[in-house]
């Protein structure tokens, strides 16, 4: 007799194609992940849009990359991952980092019943996983020019240590020459470009983190950088009562799981990394507006200061109320969505 959950499967078998023909783009969209999973539980369900967009054909997440220099953060990775169905995804990770403290769900990633992992997973630390740097360089080096997207929604460690990387194995070019020949647009949730509850200047986490990768980052990155600031995220609140209500398809599910131990509901968390997810894959569906281009500057104490430039390279996200309504609820069908059904 088939499953409440083997249904729901069969039944997104058929929908997929349905939704992907809708504005599907001439290939999906090349994607790298940068993630201080652990620290927040957007990047979780950022995790699971990147998931979504991937079944639906929107794009292929090439690696996942971790700043959280905890020994759990790359197992959870791999843990989400193979829910999905994707468990030989690239995962690298941040060596000498930020917050190696664990947080309040990545322990999940040991969680057990009876005597098998709740989560399946190959990767039991992060000590086994390759170091972040050398596998972006080996991962873009792979890429067409111009196809890769990065999301960069934790700290900026991994990709300034890239930048300044040399020439190896993988690639003659130094991580400068290699990004600007690979990547097309480094979407990135870091920032605040408006006043946020009447602090007009506002220190917003990721920047704070890693004043001087952010501040390298903001002067020296050679492609277009698209910022979604703190004000974003708070503007478009994550609704709980998806966590209660979409998610029970399976008796267990990381992402809800992982909500209900960082924040139990009914609290509605912020979208701030999703935003970023959804933008890079998605810039040109009217999710969003942007800024005109300028330039971030990155000050000593972490605030991010917009001066416009026609000729800047950066731009942040702006949202309208009636985009906020969209935006919210796209992100609360792709969270939710069932992993893909395999042949």
């Amino acid at each position: 007799m088939p499953t409440q959950f083997s249904r729901i499967i069969v039944s997104l078998s058929f929908l997929v194609p349905a939704l992907s023909a809708v504005g599907a783009s001439a290939e999906p969209v090349r994607l790298i992940f940068d993630t201080d999973m652990g620290n927040d539980v957007d990047d979780a369900l950022a995790l699971g849009v990147i998931h979504a967009l991937q079944s639906r054909g929107e794009c292929e997440l090439l690696a996942v990359t971790a700043t959280k220099d905890n020994e759990l953060c790359a197992p959870y990775l791999d843990a989400v991952n193979t829910f999905y169905g994707r468990g030989d995804i690239p995962i690298g990770v941040v060596k000498r980092g930020m917050t190696p403290e664990p947080g309040k769900f990545l322990p999940l990633a040991r969680q057990r019943e009876d005597g098998q992992l709740r989560y399946p997973h190959d990767l039991a630390s992060g000590k086994d996983a390759p170091e972040a740097t050398g596998l972006l360089r080996e991962i873009l080096s792979r890429q067409p020019d111009d196809s890769v997207v990065l999301a960069q929604v934790g700290f900026s460690t991994n990709f300034v240590r890239l930048l300044a990387s040399g020439p190896d194995r993988h690639s003659p070019l130094s991580g400068a020459d290699l990004l600007a020949k690979k990547v097309r647009l480094l979407s990135i949730m870091a920032g605040a470009f408006t006043t946020i509850r009447g602090n007009q200047r506002f220190l917003e986490y990721n920047v704070v983190k890693d004043i001087p990768s952010a501040k390298v980052i903001a002067e020296k990155w050679p492609t277009p950088i698209v910022y979604s600031g703190f004000e974003i995220g708070i503007a478009i609140p994550y609704p709980a009562t998806s966590i209660e209500r979409d998610f029970g398809y399976v008796q267990h599910h990381p992402l809800a799981e992982s909500y209900r131990l960082y924040n139990p509901p009914p609290h509605n968390r912020p979208t701030w990394d999703l935003t970023s997810v959804l933008y890079g894959v998605y810039p040109d569906r009217g999710f969003f507006n942007l800024s005109e281009p300028g330039q971030v500057t990155v000050e000593d104490d972490g605030f991010t200061r917009f001066e416009a430039d026609p000729a800047g390279k950066h731009r942040y996200l702006m949202v309208t109320p009636e985009q906020i309504v969209r935006v919210k609820e796209a992100l609360v069908q792709l969270s939710s969505q069932p992993p893909q059904a395999t042949p």
